[in-house]
């Protein structure tokens, strides 16, 4: 009875045909060809990066330059953020408390030079490695989204749906809005209300209320969101959003209604009882068409 079957030759004997295919592989790695130089592939290397550069500075992040002093301290003159832009190709729209950069929406920047790149600039800012500074772009925050019932009275603080914004990162020494209070008004929906953090130097919203968008920031126009400052390394941080912005009841859009606040003021004396006054009836008399109800099933 046989126990087990050979394959036919021992372990280690290497066959005629075996011996043949070795050799000719041992040819055929001496023939092969020697890689391609550093310097040869290197234009190579270059025009991935630079169309990877391209895809990221089109879909995903872009940097941008702040011209000017309107979000100091925040931001100061010079520095250089990143900004987010895969995030609106979600459709996700801006949130309160974001800095937000956006093409100009109605002339803000009417008047204000616009500085002549050099060809290496342009170059550059094409492919996302510098900023375009022949765009018209703001930086601004966002404080109040669509629905949004927003104010600021002289002296006090910026009122956002009812609740007041404990706004630290306001330059030193600025007041909310002094310079140009406003409101109550009701922010469109598909439209931002943006304020700079430098206050009593920035030409936000409040100084275009007069203006086709009503100091309104389409959201269309928002290229995305600033979420690091990249330059100078020494300035490098994070742009999160304050806290002030996560307290309870700040999204209650419907609660700033009820107490008659909208985009024409304060609504007519008695029409907010009037509406407190029928939210707390109709679940009353619910209650009491159910016992009534009751009552008579139970004869």
């Amino acid at each position: 009875m046989a126990v087990g079957a050979r394959s036919g030759r021992d372990e280690g004997e290497e066959r005629p045909d075996d011996a043949v295919e070795h050799e000719a592989e041992e040819d055929s790695g001496a023939k092969a060809r020697p890689h391609r130089s550093f310097w040869k592939e290197l234009p190579l290397l270059i025009g991935i990066a630079l169309l990877l550069a391209l895809l990221i500075k089109t879909f995903l992040v872009q940097a941008f330059s702040i011209p000017s002093d309107s979000m100091q301290n925040t931001l100061q003159r010079g520095d250089r953020v990143l900004v987010d832009k895969l995030t609106p190709w979600f459709g996700t729209e801006p949130e309160r408390g974001e800095v937000v950069v956006f093409h100009d929406p109605a002339n803000w920047l009417s008047g204000e030079p616009t500085p002549e790149p050099n060809l290496a600039q342009k170059v550059l800012s094409k492919i996302g490695l510098m900023p375009d500074a022949s765009e018209k772009d703001l930086i601004k925050r966002t404080i109040a989204i669509g629905g949004d019932t927003v104010e600021c009275k002289k002296g006090g603080p910026v009122v956002v749906n009812g609740k007041e914004l404990d706004e630290p990162y306001i330059f030193p020494g600025n007041t909310a809005c002094d310079d140009a209070p406003f409101g109550p008004l009701t922010v469109p929906e598909g439209k931002i209300w943006v304020m700079g953090d430098h206050r009593q130097n920035s030409q936000d919203s409040r100084y275009h209320m007069q203006d086709s968008t009503q100091g309104f920031v389409p959201v269309d126009k928002v290229v995305g969101r600033a979420v690091v400052v990249a330059w100078p390394i020494t300035r490098w941080s994070t742009l999160p959003i304050p806290d002030t912005f996560d307290q309870p009841g700040i999204g209650n859009q419907a609660a700033a209604t009820a107490l008659g606040l909208g985009a024409a003021g304060p609504a007519a004396v008695g029409a907010a009882p009037a509406a407190l006054g029928l939210t707390g009836a109709v679940p009353l008399v619910l209650w009491r068409r159910r016992r009534l109800t009751t009552g008579r099933t139970a004869r």
